[in-house]
């Protein structure tokens, strides 16, 4: 393979500002994370000790293989999106090793909220499900919660995409052979009684763990019936009367050790059919990531130096290298994966997008997982490139990335704007993980130019009645439609809605898409059959 010549000057001034802007946008990341880890305060974190149960990152910890990586997904999730404080949306969620095999965890943090479920928690619950649906892998549910979060029923309850759906995905993928396992540590109250109900194998811990559709006060309120939770729903009357559970520990360190003998006994292999190497790193310096992608978003860079940094030997063979160059796209190897990798290099023109579509093309009939680049600001306009067939080539980059069987990734690491978010496989197209650098931008559009059209709409509406806009009026229309965009589209406002799987250090990227990549690689990649292509 070919290997990238980095011409990146990283003593230069703009490496050097690139970097430490960089820099002082990642140390914020990782504080913010550090403040989530502790999930809902040292008050709650000692009660839990005091009952002597194990904190959910410690549950982790000791259930994963011994020094095997955690893949956290969504990790701010419901930042700053309720007037209370919900770490995490008070529920975590990842891909780790337990006895040699790839799982889904779902672990709840009673420390939040007493692990009650807001809207976000059930949208984030839901969103680990769907990952392991999409990549086949098992389920292991840690459950520790206090069902719904009353004060917000009517956003959790009754629609489709809300709690129930927790159950109609764990029959269904228990239907698939994609095995459903729950451990449960706490309480699990109400609808919530049916995650270790509806799995395949369930353990419990002695007087700590419950299972029941109504707690003793509703069965009190109900029938008169005076009852304790153990009495009730504990480990005892599920592990000898009602066999709802199978296995009984007698702490949380005995459940982990039986999860674990429960996992190894899952007779599963990985049905890996790609041409594997050796893994290698890249020549240069992943940490060089913070100097190549400038400040300002507007301003270009070349994005080979991105994938530099990011694949196996810095080796990239390059498609059509010279026509379409506002997209870069080309074969590499991530950890010995092979993979398609298309990253942007300015905004897309028909010959871009007719080359993606291509490149797409080639890779599904490979069967080569694509690794999507995003810095877009969209598709060209104006007359010229309408009249040239700008919409109909845009589809065909469109269409090929939605039908396209093989495994997508995508990693937004600049700005992700109009139908470009689409064509370079957004959310909307199902990668199997999407994640976005902390410099990174989401919307309809940029701040600048919504507030211009904005701005042109009331000048004309003004000039149709012989009016004019003032520079002072105009200024009062943008400031707040700037401020509303740079909002909205900053990466803490895209992750706490669960629009991608987490915001990223740029340095980590290339263990992160490795981690993702081999997890995927559980599902058999199906064929392609596209759809119609408007020539």
């Amino acid at each position: 393979m070919a290997v990238i010549k980095s011409k990146l000057n990283t003593r230069s001034e703009e490496f050097r500002a690139n970097s430490a802007a960089m820099t002082e946008l990642v140390a914020d990341l990782r504080r913010r994370v550090a403040e989530v880890e502790q999930g809902g305060g040292e008050a709650a974190r000692q009660r839990q000790l005091a009952r002597g149960k194990l904190l959910p990152r410690e549950r982790i910890r000791r259930l994963l293989d011994p020094g095997s990586p955690f893949l956290e997904l969504s990790q701010l999730a419901a930042h700053g999106m309720y007037d209370d404080d919900v770490p995490a949306a008070g529920i975590i969620t990842g891909i780790g090793r337990i006895s040699g095999r790839e799982c889904v965890l779902v672990v709840n943090d009673p420390t939040v909220k007493g692990g009650t479920y807001y809207p976000i928690t059930v949208k984030k619950h839901l969103r680990a499900q769907e990952i392991a649906q999409e990549n086949r892998l098992p389920c292991i549910y840690l459950v520790d919660s206090g069902g719904a979060n009353l004060p917000n029923q009517d956003e959790v309850f009754p629609d489709r995409d809300h709690f129930g759906r927790i159950f109609y995905n764990q029959a269904n993928m228990s239907a698939l052979g994609i095995p459903q396992i729950a451990v449960v540590m706490g309480s699990c109250t109400a609808g919530g009684a049916y995650v270790p109900a509806m799995s395949d194998e369930c353990v419990i811990v002695k007087e700590q763990g419950t299972i029941f559709l109504a707690g003793p006060p509703l069965v009190r309120a109900a029938t008169g019936e005076v009852v304790t939770a153990e009495e009730l729903g504990g480990a005892d009357v599920h592990s000898r009367i009602s066999g709802v559970t199978d296995h009984y520990a007698l702490n949380d360190n005995h459940a982990l050790q039986l999860t674990r003998r429960i996992v190894a006994n899952l007779n599963r292999t990985k049905p890996v059919s790609l041409d594997l190497r050796e893994p290698r790193e890249p020549l240069y310096d992943p940490a060089e990531l913070y100097g190549v992608v400038p400040t300002d978003l507007r301003k270009p860079y070349d994005v080979r130096e991105v994938i530099a940094r990011i694949v196996d030997g810095s080796e990239f063979d390059e498609f059509k290298a010279l026509y379409g160059t506002t997209l870069v796209c080309g074969f590499a190897h991530i950890y010995g994966y092979p993979v398609g990798i298309l990253a942007n290099n300015g905004v897309l023109f028909s010959e871009s997008a007719l080359k993606g579509a291509h490149f797409v093309e080639l890779c599904s009939q490979r069967g080569i997982p694509l690794v999507f680049l995003q810095n877009i600001t969209g598709f060209m306009v104006g007359r010229k490139y309408e009249a040239g067939g700008i919409a109909k080539d845009g589809a065909k980059l469109v269409t090929a990335v939605a039908t396209t069987k093989v495994p997508k990734f995508t990693v937004i690491i600049g700005g992700s704007f109009g139908a470009g978010n689409y064509g370079m496989c957004g959310r909307a197209y199902s990668p199997r993980f999407l994640w976005m650098w902390p410099n990174a931008r989401i919307s309809v559009m940029g701040g600048e130019q919504a507030a211009n059209v904005m701005a042109q709409v009331r000048r004309e509406s003004l000039e149709r009645r012989g009016l004019s806009l003032s520079p002072e009026e105009e200024e009062a229309i943008k400031r707040p439609i700037l401020e509303q965009y740079e909002r909205q589209g900053h990466p803490y406002y895209s992750t706490a809605r669960l629009w991608d799987d987490g915001v990223i250090d740029p340095a980590q990227t290339r263990m992160v898409l490795g981690l993702g990549i081999s997890a995927a690689l559980n599902a058999p990649i199906e064929p392609t059959r596209f759809g119609l292509f408007r020539m």
